[in-house]
């Protein structure tokens, strides 16, 4: 996708930060947020179908409990985060209906993405409400999730569900003006980065760098374009405080960072697997299995691990990686850690003398495998 491939995309995932809905921290900026609202309302009305993934739940909580600090303690930040939550929906709600427009709220978890059976209901149901003309408004379940919300990062989040509903594209607004090559505030002649491919290594030597452009900023964001480049959605990283900032991006105009798949799309499979975050184990291969699984496409068979890794149960998620540490693939397991151990690095036709049954041949299948 180039930008003037963007005037034609339909489903958008617009994903917005705590540092924009929130009015510098003291709850929810809702002349902002009505202003967004107007120019998704146009888009809608001329035939998008959006999607929002927002923040502010924990500053608007904060706010109407009149405190002045966030709270330290992990069950003060849930508490806040489930107070808060029923302002930013009756916000986006009441924008919304201003136009003839109604939303609905979508809590997730990223176990709710990381469970095969939830997956496909939370997309049928995503699915659904676009197809309803109802405008998804997406949170983390904060409330109860605590991995999630020690994790804070909305930029994951929008780009699973870019995968999700096979959004075109991913837009992730922010406070500043995109991707720069160097941090501008340190590099006056650094320059904004217009358009890269998501896959681009160069990219995490420039979303690097320390302060609010490299710690959870720009590198959560590059991390997101690429997990949104498994499903072939373009991701633009734009700032969200720019006027029409929405109507400008779909009428193709040069702002902001656009970082575009260099690969064909996955299959819905892959595309899920890719995206999977409760990683239960790691599997060490050695350098023939490595070659195997990214040049020849092959399932990964129990002869090529050299060291099993973690506590994991047959059907979960495993991490590949050569003998290096860096990371190849990932995957669905067909036997247990317990098994693993046990037919390492041995031919599958010992499978069965070694542990009295044979589940299946490969230790992952290829169907259940991606590489990255």
């Amino acid at each position: 996708m180039m930008r003037e491939s963007i005037a034609a995309s339909r489903r958008w995932v617009i994903k917005i930060g705590s540092a924009l809905i929130t009015a510098d921290g003291t709850g929810l900026d809702r002349d902002r947020l009505r202003d967004w609202v107007d120019q998704i309302a146009d888009l809608i009305a001329a035939g998008n179908e959006m999607v929002i993934v927002s923040s502010g739940a924990v500053a608007e909580g904060m706010k109407r409990m009149g405190w002045m600090q966030r709270p330290g303690s992990l069950h003060e930040l849930q508490a806040a985060a489930a107070i808060g939550q029923m302002g930013l929906v009756q916000a986006w709600e009441s924008c919304f209906q201003r136009r003839g427009l109604h939303t609905a709220q979508v809590l997730l978890t990223h176990d709710d993405l990381a469970d095969r059976k939830r997956y496909l209901n939370a997309r049928s149901t995503l699915r659904a409400l676009v197809g309803f003309g109802i405008v998804p408004v997406i949170n983390e379940n904060d409330a109860v999730a605590n991995d999630e919300l020690r994790l804070g990062d909305n930029d994951t989040l929008a780009a699973l569900v870019a995968n999700l509903i096979e959004a075109d594209l991913l837009v992730l607004l922010t406070d500043q003006q995109g991707l720069y090559d160097a941090d501008p505030r340190s590099h006056p002649s650094a320059s904004l980065v217009s358009h890269a491919k998501a896959g681009d290594s160069v990219l995490d030597d420039m979303a690097g760098g320390g302060g609010l452009l490299g710690q959870g900023g720009m590198q959560t964001k590059v991390r997101a374009a690429r997990l949104a480049a498994r499903s072939g959605a373009a991701t633009l990283i734009a700032n969200g405080r720019s006027d029409g900032v929405l109507r400008r991006l779909k009428l193709g105009e040069e702002i902001g960072s656009l970082l575009t798949p260099s690969q064909a799309p996955d299959v819905a499979r892959k595309r899920w697997l890719a995206g999977q975050l409760q990683i239960k184990g790691r599997l060490v291969l050695d350098a023939g299995a490595v070659r195997v699984l990214r040049e020849l496409g092959r399932s990964l068979l129990a002869v090529g691990v050299k060291e099993i890794q973690g506590d994991f149960r047959r059907g979960e998620m495993v991490v590949c990686t050569d003998e290096d540490g860096r990371e190849c693939a990932r995957g669905l397991v067909n036997y247990s850690a317990v098994e693993a151990r046990q037919i390492q690095g041995r031919p599958s036709s010992e499978i069965e003398q070694i542990l009295g049954y044979v589940d299946d041949d490969e230790l992952i299948h290829r169907d259940n495998l991606v590489i990255v």
